[in-house]
């Protein structure tokens, strides 16, 4: 009995779930790198390079084994190549594990040979998958030819299968199941695909040859050029853009993934409809010509969302996130929908596997070129506007390689038209103004004190009219430095290092992860420990320190050694151990954060601590809604249960200390009052006065939220990420419930 033969849409479903799983999957490892590298621009360009070079050598290699193969049933190599992918899924997390351990070996043995491991252990965790997602190019030629289809049109639907991943991990996967079972689903549809082509035949068509009489000749070398520019150009685009989008959108993993979707959704589209553009004879030197111009225009416009998304009180949570999904299919929908349609033209015109693979590899190496010179020389040197313009003045040039003759002076004016009007109209920024969504002193006049577009974030320092300089990083109002900080919203800042070493009876030495503009660092200064630890994820906040009197210069004390890495890696990777940690990372619901708020963190930290060692967290209650707030308290105390929620007086804002000695009622006395002669703007009674919740109060807190763990990424991912959106009410939600539990007198509420 013969199987049941699988149509021409049947395999356009499989193609489009495929792309499903591929996108779904790329999330899923750049999270588990982050987390067993730490977060860092190093960790994310790893692991892009690994995935694309690992897809450029899959093509690669399948273009060149079957060059000279009679397949007759490619949809079941194809199916080998998913069931590959979708095994690989389950080794996912001990492989990272493994990955993990090797790093933390490597930084206390041999540092200097970190980056080569880090690089190795990334290859054998996603080697296999990435082979396999690069394998499946030339096989779908193969399909193509046999189903009588463009191969166009299965690279559009595998590409708009990858737009529904990127939605459907951040939204719906990841939120709802956390990283394991996420893992588990994804994989399923790999397995689903792969039985589905394995149960299948191919159709009625004959074998397929990979070779025919028309396939030995040359790619031409305008082709190769094309390949080459718009793999760079895109890549380019999607860092420069993407790094002016975070601004207006704020850098959490919807934004990402809407970014992403809308990005994807265009090239796809683009992809699908090059069989329409071709029947209309459209000319590809025009088409991909019209792209770099469309660039051009689109940039200015980019350059200023952020003076159009703020929502100061959406009716919906979710309501930003689709408005910003429009905007950004607005913007730059039209010339990525004409990028897309290049590369799948170029394949559409080749007859072997052999070219299918070197051009889709071509295509893929110089994205990583383009991903890496945007991120390390471009938006470090000429800024993301600049970038932008880079791009697309080479995807003129590659349409005018392309172009017929007798179109080639206008659409060369085009061009030059486009560029003049992206330099008129560019916006300053960096220059005369900074970017960011909701800022309390946006409306004031700035001045750039310096600032810094770079591979981890842009970051500014500025100066606004009524005196106050703040950090922007990434458009986000990280903090800033009020001209008398005892009544200002950064009160809290030097208590962040008070209140912990404050509470040791010793403390000698102190880590503060996240530095900001030193205000915490230096009130733990100012308590005299031996040694001060300071680790942040960006070199540029060090620099930019100068700008901000508060922190009194503490990096130049000679007790104080500053360390560029993430937090959390340096913790794992460091033999030392403190009496006092500190930490203010950025807001919770920001990506990648996270791994600063889980069980997993807090269990590590611990770890670091000295036998009467002092926790310090920061709760931002105006930026995390209740059930989330509480479910940091009840993180915390999991691993701390000897914790106190306390409450700035000025602010607002609610730390978190928790100690290792479990046997000491931790706010029962101050030891740290009695050294005296220390700068302190609140007294022994303001500060007991100030501990909103002892244990028993935060435990019934911690209770009506849920534990925060690296697998379910609760802060990230769902609606942790959504309620920001409502921060103007987020503050009255938490007191309304913390001032319920709160017992009188010993734990009043702050005036």
């Amino acid at each position: 009995m013969s199987s049941p033969v699988l149509s021409r849409a049947g395999m356009h479903v499989l193609v489009l779930f495929s792309g499903l799983a591929a996108l779904s999957w790329q999330i899923i490892w750049q999270i588990k790198s982050s987390l067993a590298l730490g977060v860092s621009a190093f960790g994310t360009a790893l692991t892009l390079a690994v995935t694309m070079g690992g897809m450029c050598l899959g093509a690669l290699l399948m273009g060149h084994i079957l060059r000279k193969q009679t397949v007759r049933n490619p949809v079941r190599i194809y199916g080998a190549l998913e069931a590959a992918i979708g095994l690989a899924g389950f080794l996912l997390a001990p492989a990272f594990k493994l990955v993990e351990q090797f790093d933390v070996n490597v930084y206390q043995t041999s540092p200097a040979s970190a980056p080569v491991i880090h690089i190795l252990g990334i290859a054998l965790a996603l080697g296999v998958p990435t082979l396999g997602m690069g394998a499946t190019l030339p096989v779908f030629g193969l399909m193509a030819r046999q189903f009588q289809t463009p191969l166009s049109t299965l690279y559009g639907l595998n590409t708009l299968g990858a737009a529904s991943g990127a939605l459907l991990a951040a939204f719906v996967l990841i939120p709802l199941a956390g990283l394991t079972h996420a893992s588990w689903a994804i994989a399923a549809i790999n397995f689903a695909v792969a039985l589905v082509a394995f149960s299948l035949t191919g159709g009625t068509a004959v074998a397929a040859h990979t070779e025919d009489t028309s396939s030995t000749a040359p790619v031409p070398a305008s082709f190769i050029l094309t390949v080459c520019i718009t793999g760079f150009a895109t890549f380019l685009l999607e860092v420069a853009w993407f790094r002016s989008l975070t601004a207006a959108f704020r850098s959490t993993t919807d934004a990402f993934a809407i970014m992403l979707a809308a990005l994807l959704i265009a090239l796809g589209l683009g992809a699908r409809c090059t069989a329409f553009f071709k029947k209309a004879g459209a000319p590809l030197g025009l088409i991909t010509g019209w792209a770099g111009i469309l660039v051009l225009l689109a940039t200015p416009l980019i350059e200023r969302f952020d003076l159009h998304t703020y929502e100061a009180l959406p009716a919906h949570p979710l309501l930003p996130v689709f408005k910003w999904f429009y905007m950004t299919l607005v913007a730059i929908g039209p010339p990525m929908f004409l990028l897309g349609v290049a590369l799948p033209w170029i394949l559409d015109e080749q007859k072997s596997t052999r070219n299918w693979g070197r051009l889709y590899a071509l295509n893929s190496l110089f994205s990583v070129f383009g991903s890496l010179t945007a991120a390390w020389i471009f938006l470090p040197t000429i800024g993301f506007a600049r970038t932008a313009w880079v791009a697309g003045g080479l995807v003129v040039l590659s349409g005018l390689a392309l172009a017929p003759r007798p179109k080639k002076t206008a659409l060369a004016g085009f061009g030059l038209a486009a560029l003049a009007l992206a330099i008129v109209f560019e916006s300053g920024v960096g220059t005369t103004r900074t970017q960011g969504l909701g800022h309390s002193t946006q409306r004031l006049a700035q001045k750039i004190l310096e600032t810094y577009e770079g591979p981890e974030a842009t970051l500014s320092a500025v100066e606004y009219s009524n005196g106050v300089r703040a950090l922007i990083i990434d458009g986000f109002l990280a903090t800033q430095q009020s001209a008398d900080v005892t009544k200002s919203a950064e009160h809290y800042m030097p208590w962040m290092g008070h209140l912990p070493m404050l509470l040791h009876p010793n403390p000698q030495t102190a880590l503060v992860i996240c530095f900001g503009t030193g205000q915490t660092a230096n009130a733990v200064r100012r308590e005299n420990p031996a040694a001060l630890d300071i680790v942040d994820i960006n070199p540029r906040v060090f620099q930019l320190a100068p700008h901000f009197t508060t922190n009194e210069n503490v990096l130049g004390d000679e007790r104080v050694s500053h360390i560029v890495m993430d937090g959390r890696a340096y913790m794992r990777r460091t033999g030392k151990t403190y009496d006092v940690i500190t930490l203010e990372p950025m807001p919770p619901s920001f990506a990648g954060v996270n791994a600063l708020y889980s069980k997993e963190f807090y269990e590590l930290a611990r770890s670091k601590l000295g036998p009467e060692g002092v926790i310090a967290q920061w709760l931002p209650l105006h930026l995390v809604a209740m059930p989330y707030s509480a479910g940091v308290a009840r993180t915390f105390q999991s691993v701390f249960p000897n914790a106190i929620l306390w409450i700035d007086t000025v602010s607002k804002t609610g730390i978190l200390v928790g100690s290792k000695n479990d046997s000491r009622i931790l706010d029962a006395d101050w030891p740290g009052f009695s050294r005296t002669g220390i700068r302190r703007d609140l007294t022994e009674q303001d500060v007991r006065k100030a501990v909103l919740l002892n244990a028993d109060g935060l435990r019934r807190f911690g209770d009506l939220g849920k534990v925060i763990t690296d697998n379910n990424q609760l802060l990230a991912y769902g609606n942790a990420v959504h309620q920001m959106n409502r921060s103007l009410l987020l503050q009255d939600e938490n007191f309304a419930v913390l001032n319920r539990l709160s017992p009188p007198p010993a734990s009043a509420q702050p005036e």
